[in-house]
């Protein structure tokens, strides 16, 4: 009867390896991957690196498909009205898909995805200040009259948490005004429009070289090494913490084995040592991936500190 019984389950297991490999053929054609940034920024960037790191091991291209604009909701929302087949992707950050939802320019989040993965966390940004401001530190912004330090961001999105956030940490208040993209906030900081903007520090670092830039502080729990000898805020006395994960995201009702097995291949990327040095070149940025269980607490880990925000970044709507 054993015997009987450990060849029936032999079979069995058998025959559910061989469902599971048959569901697991993808890829087997090119992959449309959404952004909702416009070419050449940081999330453009780690698209584009995953994308060839991606045809090396499956042998299946990536197509970008930048969809910038109404705070990454066409994007998503793209995303969201695709045929759930697995050839149809987001990549993202938390800036679309949970910022989205707490400013309320999306009415859904997480939830209407399957995440797969976080493919890299971005701990490369920085606020800077102009030169022409003044500020050198971050006790001289402590210091500064209330509503005297103008913040440039972009209302409802990331980089407005970002400001909103420093100041409740730093017991500040500033003047929070709309600047627009990251090339624009360089050109207002460099023309005196601005006095503060949270970047990524390989956007800024030739103007921090040249003096017309002042690094403040990286807000990350540790230093990024990456980022030379840059103090996080925490170091300085600020609760300021604002890592950025990015985000792999399907269709809601794609096969979890298609799910699983980006996830796979998005780890196996991660070990390449040509890879990391992309991401080092690129934006300071040091390889991170968390699969989907640990991707999922931590977004929603995420997405609980920023909701209490809600009402102050649908007000700047």
């Amino acid at each position: 009867m054993k015997k009987t019984a450990l060849i029936a389950l032999s079979v069995t297991a058998c025959f559910a390896g061989s469902a599971a490999m048959a569901q697991t053929e993808w890829p087997e054609r090119t992959i449309n991957v959404i952004i909702g940034a416009s070419p050449g920024g940081d999330t453009d960037f780690n698209a584009r690196t995953m994308a060839r790191y991606f045809e090396e091991i499956t042998g299946v291209g990536m197509v970008i498909t930048n969809m910038p604009g109404g705070g990454a909701t066409i994007a998503t929302s793209a995303v969201r009205q695709a045929e759930p087949d697995g050839y149809t992707m987001l990549f993202g950050h938390t800036g679309h898909v949970i910022v989205a939802e707490v400013s309320g320019l999306a009415d859904y989040g997480l939830d209407a995805f399957e995440i797969c993965c976080v493919p890299a966390i971005d701990q490369g940004a920085v606020l800077v200040a102009s030169a022409s401001s003044g500020l050198t530190s971050v006790e001289d912004v402590k210091a500064a009259e209330a509503g005297s330090i103008t913040f440039g961001t972009e209302f409802g999105g990331y980089s407005h948490l970002q400001g909103l956030i420093f100041q409740e940490g730093a017991g500040i208040e500033m003047n929070i005004v709309d600047t627009g993209s990251a090339a624009e906030k360089i050109a207002s900081l460099l023309g005196g429009r601005i006095d503060v903007a949270g970047i990524a520090y390989g956007a800024v670092q030739d103007y921090v070289d040249n003096g017309q830039m002042v690094v403040l502080g990286q807000p990350n729990d540790e230093r990024n090494p990456l980022l030379g000898d840059i103090p996080t805020f925490a170091e300085q006395g600020v609760d300021f913490v604002m890592n950025n994960p990015y985000i792999i995201a399907f269709p809601e009702g794609t096969d979890q084995a298609i799910v699983d097995k980006m996830g796979q291949v998005m780890q196996q990327i991660t070990e390449i040592p040509g890879y990391a040095e992309d991401l080092e070149q690129g934006f300071k940025q040091p390889v991170a991936f968390l699969p989907q269980q640990e991707a999922l607490e931590r977004l929603n880990t995420i997405r609980d500190t920023y909701m209490p925000y809600r009402d102050a970044l649908q007000a700047s709507r």
